[in-house]
């Protein structure tokens, strides 16, 4: 190599001009998510309305955080509501995914265009539009079941607090379960075909391809789906209020963790409790993302 060529690589590498074009992003990451992050913190030590001085109370908020039974209440709803959504998600994104990369399907980019446009709805259009569906005096659901006659008397759907909850674990899930079978065909796509075709010359039928080729080698991606999954379920807002109302419906079935924050920070204006509890849900978030990582990633050895 010639100095001149060694001049020349020392001289690009020694351009700072790079941190040019990253300082937007840098910016706005300190303003928008790293300051609100830290203030969070130190917020949940403090007793605050939004108007008057914050006062030190320690590790108080988060004392109260540990005996208050609407938090626990919460997090069991949240729980609840998240794997019932989750799992047929998972289950039905893979099957799916799996049918639509056959090779002599014909028609699987309709289906799938199909199948993702829900995801494209939002949340709180959902919310209040299975609210009128599932309405008990004049929602279309009861007057179909009423006209063919599987029903004598309207249901109160919301009335019923597991009803409740079955209704929007079943929105979420015909929401994003088109989401997870372009994320599961995208990972099916990426093994060899020339597995399939050894499979298939050794007389291996689809469900044993299925269970001995496909889930072994999608083994990362649906831990990616698993995680991105379970921290989205466990942050659910928007449907279970515009479905439920502030409260969380009938006995409060609906009250997940965002919106039991939502309701103590900007509702009850005791902002230092609401950080404590964003602080919870983090940890709660954490804790569940660990063990979903490790269970789909610890057993590899099997395969």
């Amino acid at each position: 190599m010639s100095a001149k060529t060694k001049k020349k690589r020392n001289k690009i590498d020694k351009n700072n001009a790079g941190y040019f074009f990253i300082a937007p992003y840098i910016i706005v990451f300190l303003g928008f998510t790293l300051y609100p992050i830290l203030y969070t913190f130190k917020l949940s030590f403090m007793t605050w309305d939004g108007f008057g001085e914050q006062q030190f109370v320690g590790l108080a908020n988060y004392a109260r955080l540990l005996h208050d039974p609407m938090f626990i209440k919460s997090i069991g709803n949240t729980i609840f509501i998240a794997l019932l959504s989750m799992i047929p998600q998972m289950v039905f994104g893979l099957v799916l995914a799996f049918l639509l990369n056959q090779r002599r399907l014909k028609g699987s980019n309709f289906f799938k265009t199909v199948f993702y446009f829900p995801n494209l709805v939002t949340a709180v259009s959902l919310g209040v539009l299975f609210s009128l569906l599932f309405d008990w005096k004049v929602g279309s659901v009861n007057q179909l079941l009423t006209s063919l006659h599987i029903i004598s008397e309207p249901i109160n759907w919301k009335g019923s607090p597991i009803l409740s909850q079955l209704i929007v674990a079943f929105v979420l899930f015909w929401q994003y379960f088109g989401y997870y079978t372009i994320i599961f065909t995208a990972g099916i796509r990426g093994i060899s075909y020339e597995l399939f075709e050894a499979a298939e010359v050794d007389g291996a039928t689809k469900v044993q391809t299925f269970f001995k080729i496909v889930l072994p080698l999608m083994r990362p991606i649906m831990t990616f789906a698993f995680v991105t999954s379970i921290i989205g379920g466990l942050q659910i807002f928007d449907l279970p209020y515009t479905f439920g109302g502030q409260m969380g419906g009938t006995k409060g079935s609906l009250l997940t963790m965002v919106m039991y924050m939502y309701n103590i920070a900007f509702t009850n204006l005791d902002y230092g409790y609401g950080a404590a509890i964003s602080y919870g849900l983090f940890v709660i978030i954490i804790v569940f993302s660990i063990i979903f990582m490790k269970y789909t990633t610890g057993k590899k050895e099997q395969y």
